[in-house]
């Protein structure tokens, strides 16, 4: 059975840092792409990063160098630091993963297979 669990994100000041973490179990994490998406209640989901078998990231424009994705395959487990956090960054953060993605199709949520339980960030000013 595949799982994939966030850590709680929590209430966070503006101009703060945060690291969410999601460990993924049940499925060759080495060969699964790995990413987080985000989405605000009524609005469209949007793509953070992903980060591929090789361990390398790709962002979302927005982003603007505020965030970090890392994966750790000796525990299975995938992060993502952001910096800088502002009232925009407020949003349910869900880790996802999946075998057989393209780079090209990295930020289109259906395209993902393996979704976790999503987890709160609110950013307080």
């Amino acid at each position: 059975q595949v799982q994939l669990v966030e850590s709680v994100g929590g209430l966070v000041q503006a101009g703060g840092s945060l690291r969410l973490a999601c460990e993924v179990s049940g499925v060759a994490f080495t060969r699964y792409v790995t990413g987080w998406f985000r989405q605000v209640p009524g609005k469209e989901w949007e793509f953070v990063p992903v980060t591929d078998r090789y361990r390398r990231s790709s962002y979302a424009d927005y982003v603007e160098g505020r965030f970090n994705s890392s994966r750790d395959s000796a525990k299975n487990k995938v992060y993502l630091q952001i910096y800088r956090l502002n009232s925009e960054d407020t949003a349910v953060y869900y880790c996802v993963a999946d075998a057989n993605i393209i780079m090209s199709s990295r930020s289109m949520p259906a395209k993902y297979d393996y979704w976790g339980q999503g987890t709160q960030v609110t950013v307080s000013s």
